[in-house]
């Protein structure tokens, strides 16, 4: 926990870095892996002046090859967003918009989540899949051959997924694959789907219903729901993964990884995983000051979804601030110990921190609302997505009423206080003097509602004090050299 808050110099200079460097792709193949020849196409087509190509860290090797074949054949000026704001996994329209950007070409792996701002295309890394190993392990991991099967898979693999169920679907009748699919208006992709706005609809035939979500697409038959099938993943370990397991946690999953091309049942317990975020639910049930952290800009609806949550904090009794930080770590939030614990808005994939280093917790949109709202229960059902929350949204919930004489109060699970669960008007109480009383309810009678002005006088250390007129005048003398975490008459310890 020290390492919040400070860190030593030599442990910084010795510290190594393991770097997995990417070969240059070949020139030969650099049209086909990038999609040059359909990327400039549609760049003419559209008659784009500016492009932005976003670049994961992985593929930055090939960023100026590419840019220059875009150049080549297309009217176009390219430029690279290298060091994006947030995930590499979401469209980075900040930083186009930076260059005046009229599109964006969003190149590796993606989340899917609809943009709003500019046309975003997205071209996929085309990495290499073992189709006969990954057959092969399929049927060891699936012994039944009328087991209803899900098989999902990360992006940069769907230009392998048809030859792989040429393999498998003769022996397999019940077996389904996802489709990928891309929202939004202005998003593109080449060959993929583009997606209406229906979540779960009945399928033409109506003998099944289509699903879709996080950018996939399949179709369940008659009779079954989701938690009839059982899951097949296609990809690494990682968010993606993580983010299929959470929300579709009453469903049993196995995975197939491409390179080190070993199958296997996922054995992480997806019990214990929703126990630790119950417990991060409870830690924002005791909070009294929440800070909303602004994990994209890109995502469609997140100004909604942080409204709602202001409006859902101040009906809890809760004050919130608001933070636009860039990308998280630990000691950029250990420079906040005003907060209780923050909630972090982001794309479904980011949205699932770890907080454990953290010196708060991390919590959901998801979670919060748990906390905050009594009309949503903690069940088998977790979102990740926060616009799923918002009105109209299929996970939407409405705020729970106020009642005058409604003075419930519960018990702590970590602290074991009592809390009052009593909740304020919907009105927001306003003030033209922006002043520290509210009006009296069941809960407080007169209370400060600058939260963290009430944190800085109970600090024993408030800051640097002018003291004008009180501090003698001294002639300059020679300051100290080196940096301020180890200055040179200091020496080393």
């Amino acid at each position: 926990m020290a390492d919040a808050f400070s860190s030593s110099s030599e442990t910084v200079i010795q510290r190594v870095v393991d770097v997995n460097l990417k070969e240059n792709t070949p020139a030969d193949k650099l049209f086909e892996s990038y999609q040059i020849t359909n990327t400039c196409a549609f760049i003419s087509e559209h008659h784009f002046g500016k492009v932005a190509l976003q670049f994961p860290d992985e593929l930055l090797v090939d960023s100026a090859a590419v840019a220059a074949e875009i150049e080549r054949n297309s009217p176009a000026k390219t430029f690279i967003l290298g060091d994006t704001s947030y995930g590499s996994c979401c469209v980075d329209e900040v930083a186009a918009e930076h260059v005046g950007a009229d599109c964006i070409m969003h190149y590796g792996s993606a989340c899917l989540s609809p943009s709003r701002r500019l046309p975003v295309i997205y071209v996929f890394e085309k990495r290499t899949l073992d189709v006969e190993m990954c057959a092969a392990s399929f049927r060891e991991l699936y012994a039944d051959t009328q087991t209803h099967i899900l098989l999902i898979y990360n992006v940069n693999y769907d230009h392998a997924i048809g030859d792989l169920l040429m393999l498998l679907s003769p022996e397999y009748p019940n077996l389904v694959a996802t489709e990928l699919v891309v929202e939004g208006e202005k998003c593109y992709s080449h060959g993929q789907i583009k997606r209406h706005n229906i979540e779960i609809r009945p399928s033409e035939d109506d003998n099944s219903r289509i699903v879709c979500q996080f950018g996939r697409r399949f179709s369940l038959k008659s009779g079954l729901s989701l938690t009839d099938y059982r899951m097949f993943y296609v990809g690494q370990e990682g968010a993606t993964l993580r983010n299929f397991m959470m929300t579709w946690n009453r469903c049993s999953f196995c995975s197939f990884d491409p390179v080190s091309m070993k199958g296997r049942v996922e054995s992480v317990n997806v019990n214990r995983a929703l126990m630790k975020r119950y417990y991060a639910i409870e830690r924002a049930k005791d909070a009294n000051v929440v800070g909303i952290l602004v994990g994209t800009l890109g995502v469609a609806d997140y100004l909604a979804i942080i409204q709602q949550l202001k409006e859902t904090l101040y009906r809890a009794g809760k004050k919130s601030y608001m933070f636009a930080m860039g990308k998280l770590n630990v000691p950029k939030l250990a420079n906040f110990l005003e907060i209780d614990v923050f909630v972090l808005i982001a794309c479904p994939e980011n949205s699932l921190l770890d907080s454990r280093e953290f010196y708060k917790p991390v919590v959901t949109p998801f979670e919060m609302e748990v906390a905050c709202n009594r009309n949503r229960e903690w069940s088998e059902e977790y979102v990740t997505d926060f616009r799923h929350l918002l009105p109209g949204g299929q996970s939407h919930v409405p705020m729970a009423d106020h009642q005058e004489n409604d003075d419930e109060t519960d018990v702590s699970l970590i602290t074991g206080a009592l809390r009052s669960q009593n909740l304020l008007s919907s009105e927001l109480v306003e003030s033209s003097f922006g002043t520290s009383v509210v009006l009296r309810n069941q809960t407080m009678t007169v209370a400060n509602t600058n939260s963290a002005a009430s944190f800085l006088a109970g600090r024993s250390w408030r800051g640097l004090e002018q003291k004008l007129g009180e501090t003698p005048v001294g002639k300059a003398v020679e300051g100290r050299r080196g940096i301020a975490i180890a200055y040179e008459e200091e020496g080393t310890s």
